[in-house]
Formats: C-alpha cells, structure tokens, sequence
C-alpha cells in the first residue's frame, strides 16, 4: 500500500488527473476537507482516503504555479498598482493632530 498522509496545505493529483488541496481535517468526525484548483470544495472520509491509497489513485503533487485558478480574476488585473490613500485621508481627519 501506498502511504500518504493527508496534510492540510500539501497539494495532490488524484484518480482523474486533478490537483487539490488538503484544507482540514477533522479527526473527530475523521473526514478530509479537499479545495481542488478550480475551487470546489469537497469532503472525504478517512476510509475513503485509504481506499483510494490501496487502489494508487492519490499522489502528491506540487502545487500549481498559477495560483488564480481557483479565484476569480482577470489577469490583467493583478498588474494594478495598489492606491495609497489611507494614509492620506487618515491624516487629513480633524481629530488628528500631528
């Protein structure tokens, strides 16, 4: 058998070739909470995990280098220049004195 333990943040490829993520696991009701890339969540039972272990349909994985994929964003607006502002209307407020 194949030996892979689930750990949240430790990214894996499984039976149909998708990367997810492990996001929690909750011992006491002993499931595995699963993000794959494109953002669906889902959840699987410890026994599950161990099924489809003994049948090599789990692996790890790297995670993915284009992190988007599960959000949903223009390419084009990750270039935006982050607007300075707070700053300039924290100190423009009349209860602040310098």
């Amino acid at each position: 058998m194949n030996f892979i333990k689930p750990i949240v943040g430790q990214w894996y490829r499984g039976t149909t070739n998708e990367l997810f993520e492990v996001v929690a696991i909750d011992h006491e009701d002993q499931t595995i909470e699963v993000q794959y890339f494109d953002g669906s969540i889902t959840e699987m039972e410890f026994d599950s995990w161990n099924e489809q272990l003994l049948d090599n349909d789990i692996e790890t994985a790297d995670a993915p280098e284009d992190w988007t994929g599960s959000i949903d964003i223009d390419s084009e607006e990750l270039d935006l220049e982050p607007e300075d502002h707070a700053k300039a209307n924290w100190t423009a407020h009349p209860a602040v004195r310098s």
